[in-house]
């Protein structure tokens, strides 16, 4: 037996979650179905709440500087509920030969503080002078030609705090086109960043100043979202414990969805899902893709709750690889939003295992508290004994854009382009952002209900906010 739909999309988590609330709300008469393997809906977005601490399994937040985001909290409600935390004021810091290092967030303040030395400064001018690499280099590579190698401890920072991964092996092209494409552009960052610059002035017009961005979660965490969106989309349009085995598509054009239970029909296929999990599907219909799979980089969340305890100002710090700490980083939690912890307590989030040491995700719970305890403890200053300890084990890990991805992402293009009807997006395909994923789920579901083809927007060059 088979039931058909207008639109079927694979895959529950935000991607997925977005899409089927866009074609909701502007055409509810669309037959809109989504098949979910697990349990429950949202992804790698849950949230982790007990004797009054509340962290993070995966994503602590997104930026409000995202038009189709903002769109998504006004349209579902969500606005009236978000609590926000202002770059401008909440700081950041660097683990610099073993002393936390404060980035400030605004250009003029960067250079005249303290970071690097004077000369290495002037060395970051001479970017304006460097012909744009060829091929496609690593984020290490890149960084080191075009400002030295003084700068490298920070951008490692970056990337250690965005995709936990290892900037030797990440390809600029991958992770940041957009800046990418305006080295090409301009021939240097520094007179893209001008330009750009520039042009923003012109858009505001005149008297209006640039707002650094905010932090944005919820009072119960991030899990909200994807639980809103759901209550939005109904119990009628999402199947959960329904795993998809295969996929192909009729003679007639229509795609087949095949599970253990059923099957299903459709004019409309989405594929919203982690990049290895799409290529599993992918590859019984259009056979083997470049890659078999991308690497992923897995990691440990230990919660600390202490009492009669001060974090740092700010959101928390960062451990380059030099620094050969055990951690790759700290989250103050409890600085950032509301109700992380009980009154007169602080809560701060420390994590494990990464790209580069997966091993240490093999501890056990008690090995992993005592050890990062003592890493933090080496920096900040803390009671002997935290009043709560856990160790957050997520279920999924952190894609990994390395060598072969920008071929992987050309097929996926070429794909889709040759199979009118197939969408296929999610984590990884346009980013690990939360703002990245939100974006491209907007952009499908207006594709799907205009029936135009599908088109690849210019990757955007993206400010990087410590």
């Amino acid at each position: 037996m088979t039931h058909f739909k207008d639109t079927i999309i694979i895959g529950a988590g935000l991607t997925g979650l977005v899409i089927g609330h866009k074609i909701n709300k502007r055409h509810p008469e669309h037959q809109v179905l989504l098949l979910e393997k697990s349990a429950s809906t949202g992804g790698v977005i849950s949230s982790f709440s007990e004797s009054g601490y509340l962290a993070e399994y995966g994503p602590h937040g997104f930026l409000d500087n995202c038009a189709e985001s903002r769109e998504l909290l006004e349209e579902t409600g969500l606005e009236a509920e978000c609590v926000r935390a202002p770059l401008k004021t909440f700081v950041r810091y660097v683990c610099i030969d073993s002393k936390l290092m404060l980035i400030p967030q605004s250009p003029l303040k960067i250079i005249k503080a303290p970071l690097i030395p004077w000369s290495d400064k002037l060395r970051v001018v001479s970017e304006l002078f460097k012909k744009p690499l060829s091929g496609e280099p690593t984020v290490a590579k890149w960084a080191e030609y075009r400002f030295g190698s003084a700068l490298l401890p920070y951008v490692d920072a970056v990337f250690t705090g965005t995709y936990a991964g290892d900037y030797n092996e990440l390809k600029i092209d991958a992770v940041m086109p957009g800046l990418r494409q305006m080295e090409k552009e301009h021939g240097s960052i520094i007179r893209g960043a001008i330009a750009k610059a520039r042009q923003a002035r012109k858009s505001r017009g005149k008297g209006q100043k640039l707002q650094m961005p905010s932090m944005t979660s919820f009072p119960d965490g991030m899990q909200r979202l994807p639980q809103r969106l759901t209550e939005l989309l109904g119990q009628e349009r999402i199947r959960l414990n329904c795993e998809v085995t295969t996929i192909h598509q009729s003679p007639q054009g229509e795609w087949l969805v095949e599970t253990a239970q059923e099957t299903f029909r459709a004019a409309n296929l989405v594929l919203a899902l982690p990049v290895n999990q799409s290529l599993k599907l992918l590859s019984t219909l259009a056979g083997e893709p470049p890659l078999k799979k991308i690497p992923e980089a897995w990691i440990a969340t230990v919660v600390f709750g202490f009492g009669q305890a001060a974090l740092p100002p700010g959101f928390g710090y960062l451990n380059p690889e030099r620094e050969q700490r055990f951690t790759l980083g700290t989250l103050f939690s409890s600085n950032m939003f509301p109700n992380r912890a009980p009154d007169g307590h602080v809560v701060f989030e420390t994590l494990i295992g990464g790209r580069r040491h997966p091993e240490r995700l093999e501890l056990d719970d008690e090995t992993l508290i005592e050890q990062a305890l003592a890493d933090v403890k080496a920096l900040i200053e803390l009671p002997d004994t935290p009043l709560f300890s856990r160790v957050l084990r997520p279920s999924g890990g952190i894609p990994q854009l390395e060598k072969g991805y920008s071929r992987l992402l050309h097929w996926r293009n070429e794909l889709v382009h040759k199979n009118p009807g197939l969408y296929v997006c999610g984590f990884g395909w346009e980013g690990i952002g939360l703002n990245d994923m939100i974006k491209s789920a907007c952009l499908i579901g207006d594709t799907i209900l205009s029936k135009e083809v599908q088109t690849q927007e210019q990757a955007e060059a993206k400010k990087i906010y410590f």
